[in-house]
């Protein structure tokens, strides 16, 4: 499903609904529906960095693969010699590397929806024989993945899932995360496998002015959502927006110098304008909170009693669902489901979950520690929530 209906767009969710299935219709003849190309484009607008609340203050060094609270993971999850671990994101491999290394004799299972992270999966598999086996698929894919490799429901001894971006993907300026180095404005986490999917491009070239403005303030919490939609549509009039810093730039042009310089980060560091709207961008094209939602499902079914899964969010629309998802709210129709600090009504139970209980391994969320996150700020916003299956 292309339109994402993670979150209820009060009072505009059918408009995104119905544009955004108009604009699948006319992807493939539109020609104003420009696909990333490698033409040049504007240069940066002022401020640092971003792309989603983990990609804003990035520096432009690339740093190396860290795994977020490695320490944490390895505390909850307490995997035992002899037990199947399902990692469910994994991404440049480095929480997997460290489950590897910290007991013997164990299986991991390796998903990932970006072919690229399922090529270092399997680099890993060949140095771990038969330790590794890795999962090319999305969240919603993983259970028929599970049942092809004979794999039955209830039997997984821990599950972690990190969700989000992986640094791999912010670092590649061909992917189109990130604002600090121009790039196509992609965002698809594996274009790969479906190259006819919509881009961030196409979104921001096809969708009317009010569609964006839900988009960015349903995903992206943006405050100024219409501020920033009026000036996407003026500039997409003059030229189509196919780049990273030409998307930033329009962004932070539709600001004044006093706002784009006051932005900051959870350390206090300049923070791009734009920083939102790549998040909302990106999480609208990979239709990640529904995948999210299917990804805490999978997980469930596949964990046996007394099983441990750790999730790993970074930002409170992420967040949010997962708390709630532990608590056994009814979660199945997410087109009426609002992920807002604000009560929507009562949420009650379904009637088939109520046998289906999380016993929390921390009552509070987990956070990274001061010193982790000095070594790793982009990890910073990380959240991590760990339950066990009874």
């Amino acid at each position: 499903m292309l339109f994402h209906a993670g979150v209820r767009f009060n009072p505009t969710t059918f408009l995104v609904q119905t544009a955004w299935k108009a604009f699948k219709l006319s992807v493939h003849s539109s020609a104003c529906c420009a696909s990333p190309g490698p033409g040049p484009g504007p240069g940066p607008g002022p401020g640092s960095t971003g792309g989603s609340e983990e990609l804003s203050s990035l520096s432009t060094e690339k740093p190396p693969h860290t795994p977020v609270m490695l320490k944490e993971v390895l505390h909850y999850l307490d995997v035992q010699v002899g037990q199947v671990v399902l990692d469910m994101t994994f991404g440049g491999g480095g929480h997997t590397k460290a489950i590897l290394n910290a007991v013997p004799g164990i299986t991991v299972l390796a998903l990932d929806r970006d072919p690229t992270a399922i090529a270092l999966a399997e680099k890993l598999a060949e140095e771990h024989s038969g330790r590794v086996k890795p999962l090319l698929g999305r969240f919603s894919e993983l259970e028929s993945l599970l049942s092809n490799m004979d794999i039955k429901p209830g039997s997984i001894d821990a599950v972690l899932l990190d969700a989000g971006c992986s640094s791999m993907q912010m670092d590649e300026a061909e992917r189109g995360f990130c604002i600090s180095k121009d790039g196509p404005l992609d965002m698809r986490m594996d274009r790969e496998r479906y190259p006819d999917m919509p881009s961030a491009a196409d979104v921001v070239n096809t969708l009317d002015q009010q569609a964006l403005a839900s988009i960015l303030t349903a995903y992206g919490e943006e405050s100024n959502a219409r501020k920033i939609a009026s000036a996407i549509v003026e500039a997409r009039r003059v030229s189509p927006i196919t780049r990273t810093q030409h998307l930033a730039s329009v962004v932070s042009g539709s600001f004044p110098a006093s706002v784009i310089y006051a932005r900051k980060d959870r350390l206090h560091r300049s923070a791009h304008v734009a920083t939102k709207t790549f998040q909302a961008l990106r999480i609208f094209v990979n239709d990640e909170l529904n995948e999210l939602h299917a990804g805490l499902r999978a997980a469930r079914a596949a964990l046996r009693p007394g099983g441990r899964l750790g999730v790993i969010t970074f930002h409170s629309l992420e967040d949010r669902l997962v708390k709630r998802f532990f608590k056994g709210e009814d979660m199945s129709n997410l087109d009426q489901y609002h992920f807002s600090t604000r009560k929507q009504g009562s949420c009650k139970k379904k009637q088939d979950d109520r046998s289906v209980h999380w016993i929390p391994l921390q009552r509070k969320v987990i956070t990274p520690q001061r010193d982790d996150v000095i070594d790793n700020p982009r990890g910073r916003s990380a959240k991590l929530r760990a339950v066990l299956k009874c």
